[in-house]
């Protein structure tokens, strides 16, 4: 049985080929086309081709894919949705989408906030307005919207009235409206986890799209036998339902499979990725084999949001990259780039723009295009240029990392051919072979995870009978999600204790992982 990875980027559309002992078969880098779909069935083909393989053999197909983070970005087939707040009057100073670009606003049909909610410590505000929430539905179906949000003041201690208002939803508006509720989508903070479930809410055309766009594409070419699976933003892997229902968790997939496949190649549990693209670079955090998890809220297309997001700092350096003197003789890298077009303009392809890549052809770091088209350039202006791409990844080596001590760094992505490898902060910098595909690769080597994370007052549930419920919710997640149960581990676990709440209340998250059923 072989597994099929495909990532989705902006520049390249990378597909790699598994066999059951892990092993990469095939691979292959070709550029992304306007059709995403068109690209995907290309890369396929020519991975099949390349390996050999009978198509009856892939069991296992993973995408990674860029396009919600780009519908958010872009505005673009976000479908129209309605809004339900639960927490007046407590609320009701900071309306929903407060902050929000009047672009990105007018996905909104309806915005209500109703009574109902729960005090930090779990105590109920108000009775869930129950002729609110229904009169506010029966408005959304007479409206033809097919997607609702929910959210509800302290839902992360409580989700009661979001389960019963999600529960009318689908007896009032039919059992194909799409329902996103809070408390399984953000963490605290009701503002940013009300944004998140906004956003997966208005996600939900695209995934659908996707989702079967992707099926479709291997169906076509013949790979029938495969179960199909989606990337999503911890490194894990979901299945095309939960990708449906939760498309949001598919936002900054690409640099967490690189992470993963970058784990994969050296086989460290712990180490700083350095993912180089044409355009950009993206640093991230392999911890215990699994993508650091950024603590604080992260900014998706403008709009603060509070779910589950790795941890990873972007720089505009890339192979494509365009390099330039100032009139003071000091040298800029980026963060502009030719992207794609970098074998048409560059350098040493016969192009008329200096790239980052031409400067590391012109100082013999890479055999690429034709090295005789950059020795033109002055040797001391590309030492300059790499001083500058130097500086630009040290200084994010040391935003990345929780001590002054140095740490082991991985080069993956096409782009890494720019790149040193004597870097200051990095205790050794590597390089493997298949590096280029790592995003690839990380999609289909993931396992599927599941996270349970909720407040607890260790005065009312002893500490470690809270622990074995949340480890025991966890996997029941990761099962859901498409893990075999057997297979299931405990990958990360923390309870911190929270001042701030009365009695010994902690925050408790869970998270397992386990094996793709095959």
């Amino acid at each position: 049985m072989y597994k099929l990875g495909i990532d989705v980027g902006g520049t390249n559309t990378d597909a790699v080929l598994i066999d059951e002992n892990l092993n990469v078969v095939a691979s292959i880098k070709q550029h992304t086309t306007a059709n995403i779909y068109d690209g995907i069935l290309n890369a396929v083909r020519t991975v099949l081709e390349q390996s050999g393989v009978n198509r009856a053999e892939i069991g296992q197909a993973m995408l990674g894919t860029t396009q919600c983070t780009n519908a958010i970005v872009e505005r673009k087939n976000l479908a129209p949705i309605g809004i339900l707040r639960i927490g007046a009057p407590a609320t009701t100073g900071i309306p929903p989408m407060v902050d929000w670009a009047d672009d990105l606003k007018s996905i909104a049909v309806k915005t209500t906030v109703i009574r109902g909610g729960f005090e930090y410590d779990g105590k109920e505000l108000a009775p869930l307005d129950v002729a609110a929430a229904t009169a506010f539905f029966e408005e959304l179906k007479a409206k033809n919207v097919k997607s609702v949000a929910i959210s509800c003041v302290f839902s992360t201690v409580r989700n009661d009235h979001e389960l019963e208002a999600a529960k009318l939803c689908r007896e009032v508006m039919g059992d194909d409206v799409h329902v996103s509720i809070s408390s399984e989508i953000g963490s605290m903070g009701l503002i940013e986890r009300e944004n998140a479930t906004i956003l997966n809410a208005a996600l939900y055309k695209v995934a659908q799209s996707f989702t079967e766009g992707f099926a479709k594409s291997l169906a076509d070419d013949g790979v029938t036998n495969a179960q199909v699976y989606l990337s999503q933003n911890d490194g894990t892997l979901m299945t095309m339902e939960y990708a449906r229902r939760y498309p949001i968790l598919t936002i900054a997939c690409g640099p967490t499979n690189s992470i993963r496949g970058a784990g994969y190649l050296s086989q460290m549990k712990n180490a700083i990725v350095i993912d180089v693209g044409g355009t950009t670079t993206d640093l991230g955090v392999i911890q215990n084999g699994f993508p650091r998890e950024s603590g604080v809220a992260v900014t998706i297309g403008g709009v603060r949001t509070n779910f589950r997001m790795p941890d990873v700092v972007s720089i505009g350096l890339g192979g494509g990259s365009i390099v330039r003197q100032r009139e003071d003789g000091t040298v800029t890298v980026g963060p502009d780039s030719v992207g794609y077009q970098i074998t048409e303009k560059a350098l040493c392809f016969g192009g008329d723009i200096c790239t980052a890549t031409d400067i590391a052809v012109r100082l013999g770091m890479t055999e690429l295009g034709d090295k005789t088209l950059v020795q033109g350039l002055d040797e001391e202006f590309a030492k300059k240029a790499m001083d500058a791409i130097r500086a630009l990844c040290e200084d994010s080596i040391d935003a990345m990392k929780v001590s002054s001590e140095d740490v082991d760094v991985i080069l993956v992505g096409g782009g890494s051919i720019i790149l040193p490898e004597d870097l200051a902060g990095a205790k050794t910098v590597s390089k493997y072979e298949f590096g280029g595909v790592a995003n690839a690769i990380g999609s289909a080597i993931s396992k599927v995870s599941g996270t349970y994370e909720q407040l607890i007052d260790y005065n009312v549930i002893p500490r470690d009978e809270a622990l074995a419920k949340a480890r025991a919710e966890a996997v029941e997640l990761a099962v859901a999600a498409g893990a075999i149960r057997e297979t299931v581990e405990i990958i990360d676990a923390e309870d911190v204790p929270l001042q701030y709440y009365p009695g010994n209340t902690c925050r408790v998250k869970i998270k397992a992982a386990g094996d793709l059923f095959s």
